[in-house]
């Protein structure tokens, strides 16, 4: 096994799937996406992306806290204050999703051009 292919025994057949399961679906990239310009409240993340529901938010936000990507603070105060940044190690997809934004423009380009 190579060192690029070292994989959680048992888990995953190969890096990207791991990849998929931490960061993968529709609103997570989302997510660190609107977190890697600065932290941001509940509700910031909810007017930033209106297609996603306050329980899906939610879910995911957890997730992300679980696989050490997003940080929840929360203030002592009434009522509560919660703010969401990504950690160190959540700072390290911006390679990836600055990829993932470059290949979307040129995609969207595209598409304006064959219509």
């Amino acid at each position: 096994m190579t060192k690029e292919h070292i994989l959680l025994e048992g888990k995953y057949s190969c890096p990207v799937e791991a990849t998929m399961d931490v960061i993968g679906g529709k609103w997570k990239t989302l997510i660190i996406h609107h977190l890697l310009q600065d932290m941001k409240r509940f509700g910031e993340l909810k007017r930033l992306i209106p297609q996603i529901t306050q329980r899906m938010l939610t879910s995911q936000l957890r997730q992300l806290e679980q696989h050490g990507i997003v940080h929840r603070k929360v203030y002592a105060e009434v009522p509560p204050k919660v703010e969401y940044s990504l950690t160190k190690f959540g700072r390290t997809l911006e390679p990836a999703l600055d990829v993932m934004h470059s290949w979307g423009n040129t995609f969207i380009k595209r598409e304006n051009n064959a219509h």
